[in-house]
């Protein structure tokens, strides 16, 4: 096994230097004419980016002074997010730049043919000067038509590049949109018919996104004027001691708020952040159940927690409830859906998923997870998978805009 995590970890490694190598050639080695320090920067760019990215992953997860974290984390999550579309951008320009260079091929022998075909007068004609003894011929510089073709295409990919991740980096700061999603369940008595859930998940306080998002998230959630709040996981990367503060907006939330562990948690110290959410005014719904007025609403814990021995239990949260009345769990992964279903749940409310997060990062979500985002239909038992409202790593989305949920629920019997 250990052999086999090790050479997992060489395909890896010799991946990325590859993909490095090749986005540095493209981009400065092919856009200059020789070595300089045009080259040189490039590499340093490059190596000095990635440096930054693996310490602020280091540094996040050993626990690093907080400081530390912060100082790592813009630079380094953001040149993870900018390398991923640079070297999309370079793909990409490996089709564009033979049709440039065959365009520009076809009008300049077209120009070749005109001037054939108009021979200059003799009077315009310019003296030809023979080089002098122990002098040599003077070289005619000739333009590079493929050096300006990939400065051309170089420039124009890092534009692009440049420009996705500062647009999804300010759709992440200015705070989730609102979407509604009405979910029709047959079992909601026509009282409940309206009831209004905001879901929200995947927050990621961390060194980044601190209170201020937190207070983005807690206002655009009141203004919706839920009956209750569910955050369904993700919650934060990072300790009580450093990130109590930017979730102390929590307590501004004016309707019932419960709350379910995300895998983030158990990286971060779940029990502490249990303890937290309750303290700021959150139920904690730990494989748990509650009565409300018209529906059970439970909760389990993530995954993750299995190795903490607090993995999740659907019997010690389902098993004795009445069965007539509709159901709706908190479960933070997608994949938790199965036993939801074996359980006679209606309605399973999750995140996660980030919607992918970075495209074409949803197609890796679409590999591992049964709903990337939206609502989907298993049996009986309907799945919404929210995109959330914050992000991990880089804060940036790219085909995936963050949101906060309202689901309002709709009795059929209505």
């Amino acid at each position: 096994m250990v052999v086999l995590y090790v050479l997992i970890a060489l395909l890896v490694l010799g991946v990325l230097v590859t993909a490095n190598w090749y986005l540095w050639r493209r981009l400065f080695r092919d856009t200059t004419a020789r070595p300089g320090p045009v080259r040189r920067a490039g590499a340093a760019v490059i190596a000095g980016g990635w440096v930054l990215a693996v310490g602020a992953l280091v540094a996040e997860r050993a626990g690093a002074p907080f400081w530390l974290q912060q100082v790592l984390a813009w630079p380094g999550f953001l040149w993870l997010a900018l390398s991923i579309y640079l070297l999309l951008a370079v793909v990409a320009g490996e089709v564009v730049r033979p049709l440039v260079l065959r365009v520009l091929a076809r009008r300049k022998q077209a120009a070749a043919d005109g001037r054939q075909e108009q021979p200059e007068p003799e009077s315009e004609a310019e003296p030809v000067h023979e080089p002098g003894p122990g002098q040599k011929s003077a070289p005619v510089p000739q333009p590079s038509r493929r050096l300006f073709v990939s400065r051309v295409v170089a420039g124009v990919g890092a534009a692009a590049a440049v420009g996705t991740v500062g647009y999804g980096t300010y759709g992440v700061l200015r705070g989730p949109r609102v979407k509604r999603v009405t979910v029709p369940l047959a079992k909601l008595p026509r009282a409940a018919h309206g009831y209004r859930i905001a879901v929200v998940s995947d927050i990621h306080l961390g060194p980044i996104l601190g209170r201020s998002f937190t207070q983005k998230v807690v206002d655009t959630i009141n203004s919706t004027r839920p009956d209750i709040v569910a955050v369904v996981g993700d919650l934060v990367d990072g300790s009580v001691r450093d990130l109590g503060p930017a979730a102390a907006p929590l307590t501004r939330l004016e309707a019932p708020s419960y709350f379910v562990t995300g895998n983030h948690e158990y990286f971060s110290g779940a029990e502490q952040w249990v303890e937290e959410v309750r303290r700021l005014g959150l139920r904690p719904l730990e494989n748990a159940r509650t009565e409300l007025p018209w529906f059970d609403l439970a909760g389990v814990n993530d995954v993750a927690g299995e190795s903490e021995g607090h993995g999740p239990d659907f019997g010690r949260a389902l098993g004795d409830r009445d069965t007539a009345r509709a159901c709706v769990l908190l479960a933070h992964q997608p994949v938790q859906i199965h036993d939801a279903v074996r359980h006679g749940v209606d309605l399973q409310l999750s995140g996660h998923t980030h919607g992918g997060q970075l495209w074409p990062g949803s197609l890796i979500a679409e590999a591992a997870n049964p709903t990337v985002a939206g609502l989907e239909r298993y049996g009986d038992t309907q799945l919404y998978v929210s995109r959330g409202a914050g992000a991990w790593g880089p804060p940036t989305r790219v085909g995936a805009p963050s949101d906060i949920t309202v689901i309002e629920l709709a009795s059929t019997r209505a």
